[in-house]
């Protein structure tokens, strides 16, 4: 087998983190596997690197800054404040607020960007990072042990270069997080291969296939309970071929989830080490530029064993590894057989035998052969720096010296935007007496305002539970573009509207002839702030609730 370029990003802290004791996703398992391939002498063979990690502005390029900006403060200490007991970011029990969180994230989204950057540089061929493919995430709220995305920032990070990246997902559970991020567009397309059937996060059927441009380049591949290593073949390598044919991708993303594995703690498939590894193989053979990511996987010892053998399998060189361990310093943990393998269990295999598998692969090479040829999309190099660094004005202190009234404009603005850090962290303890005085309110007068969120599955127990979510007057939240604002409640058939991710709610103004933005209905006037009218009034804002016929009265007198 033919030799490629490697690169395999590690960080040495990230097997320090833990979700908790009884908590059944274990960042450990990324050193176990670091552990064997260093037992197998697989390092020399590649380019090890430790990526930069991602700061908190790299991962807003996908998530929102309140969201980023709350992972970036939130401790055990304080989760119940600053998720308003529950109800925002971090809902459930799938996902705690452990110590280091933002850390443990910002080492997985940094090697998935480093690796995604490395390889649309042309510096490797494959690249490798275990710590990521935390597929769940969404934009503004953790979900399924996944809290920042790393996958849709890798993604976004390949879109720079070039036209069109596929994300290919062999988790057990549904890529619901990667599929809503790139639900409505025809550069990415994804397929996910996952067991679906009253099971987290209860999305991903056939019929989930995208929606405007993006029509028909979102596939799901819905699997029952028992698949085995033939019949996963039978259904995954057509589908690729066909997928490859039709869509011609630049880069591919390999999402290798070993939830799929046979005897996995959450999963319910019956795959082999080598049946997992043999979607890696297939993959490679394409030679298109590989980004290999990490994912879901709860048997610890099976997932070292077939993220190690997966690294081989990159490397070419699976054939040439002796299946018997060498010693490492966790060699006790593979017992009692000590070798890199995870054999199939006597799971029966319910995709064969009520013959839904073929029905599903023929719905899926039919959705794809309606499909358009390659979509194309006009490239511009994108700047990495700013005008300013590249016309080289640096800041303004370093041009010359600050007027008194620059001093006091200044001043101004940092307290108009908000800007003092320092002092809003100094005062932190006001800070969350403040959110815990907003949570009793919440709960004490506002209880008639929380409306039904939708509905969300537990990762952990299997169960569905309401999101709420509360109306302006109550203190709480609402999505602007969602169908939840306050301004468009008027808009709305019935409170118990079902979400609708695709619905603006920008209006027509007979009045002004011309198009009202979300902010702009909400009184925020597309986000602007009249500075001059600010420092005219002290830095306070202009009292909105002024009565239109109060200022017509005024406008009369004068004109009397």
């Amino acid at each position: 087998m033919s030799r490629r370029r490697v690169t395999y990003y590690y960080d040495p802290d990230v097997g320090a983190f833990t979700y908790g004791l009884s908590h059944p996703m274990k960042p450990q398992r990324m050193r176990i596997t670091h552990e064997l391939l260093t037992a197998y002498d697989m390092l020399p063979k590649m380019h090890v690197l430790r990526a930069k990690r991602a700061s908190a502005e790299t991962m807003t390029r996908f998530h929102t800054d309140e969201y980023v900006h709350f992972l970036s403060r939130v401790t055990p200490e304080n989760a119940q404040q600053l998720t308003y007991q529950g109800t925002r970011f971090l809902v459930g029990e799938d996902n705690p607020a452990f110590d280091g969180v933002f850390e443990f994230c910002s080492i997985s989204a940094g090697g998935s960007i480093a690796a995604a950057h490395r390889l649309m540089s042309g510096q490797t061929d494959i690249a490798i990072n275990w710590a990521g493919g935390l597929h769940h995430a969404k934009k503004r709220e953790a979900s399924g042990f996944c809290y920042i995305n790393d996958i849709v920032l890798a993604i976004l990070e390949m879109l720079r270069t070039v036209p069109r990246v596929l994300y290919i997902d062999i988790d057990c559970h549904h890529g619901d997080g990667v599929e809503e991020a790139f639900y409505t567009t025809n550069r990415v397309m994804t397929c996910s291969f996952h067991k679906f059937g009253e099971y987290f996060p209860g999305t991903g059927t056939l019929d989930d296939r995208g929606r405007g441009k993006g029509r028909g380049y979102a596939l799901n591949v819905p699997l029952k309970d028992g698949i085995t290593d033939e019949a996963y073949k039978s259904v995954f390598q057509p589908v690729i071929d066909k997928i490859i044919e039709v869509f011609q991708p630049s880069a591919i993303v390999l999402q290798c989830g070993a939830d799929s594995l046979s005897g996995d703690k959450l999963g319910c498939l019956n795959l082999t080490m080598q049946g997992h590894a043999s979607c890696v193989q297939y993959i490679r053979k394409k030679n298109i530029p590989l980004l290999l990511l990490g994912g879901g996987g709860y048997t610890v010892k099976n997932v070292a064993r077939t993220w190690t053998y997966e690294t081989a399998c990159a490397l070419g060189i699976e054939d040439d590894i002796d299946l018997n361990l060498p010693w490492n310093e966790y060699f006790e943990w593979f017992g009692p057989r000590y070798r890199l393998e995870v054999p199939e269990s006597n799971m029966e295999d319910m995709n064969v035998k009520d013959g839904s598998l073929d029905r599903i692969r023929e719905t899926a090479l039919r959705y794809l052969s309606e499909l358009r040829p390659a979509p194309s999309v006009g490239l511009q190099d994108v700047p990495r720096e700013s005008v300013g660094e590249h016309l080289g004005v640096g800041d303004a202190y370093e041009q010359g010296p600050i007027d008194e009234l620059d001093e006091t404009l200044a001043q101004h603005a940092k307290f108009v935007y908000n800007l003092q850090e320092k002092a809003a962290q100094s005062d932190s303890d006001s800070e969350y007496d403040s959110d815990t005085s907003l949570a009793r309110t919440r709960s004490r007068g506002h209880s008639r305002n929380v409306r039904g969120g939708k509905k969300r599955m537990s990762l952990l127990t299997g169960e569905y539970y309401d999101v709420p979510r509360l109306e302006e007057g109550g203190n709480g939240y609402y999505d602007l573009g969602c169908g939840h604002e306050p301004w468009a409640l008027n808009d709305l058939p019935a409170l118990g509207t079902k979400r609708r991710f695709f619905q603006s709610a920008s209006r027509w103004d007979p009045a002004l002839e011309r198009v009202l933005a979300e902010r702009e209905r909400a009184g925020a006037r597309n986000g602007r702030v009249d500075v001059g009218a600010l420092m005219v009034n002290g830095g306070a804002e202009q009292d909105r609730s002024t009565d239109v016929g109060d200022e017509m009265e005024v406008d009369t007198e004068e004109d009397s």
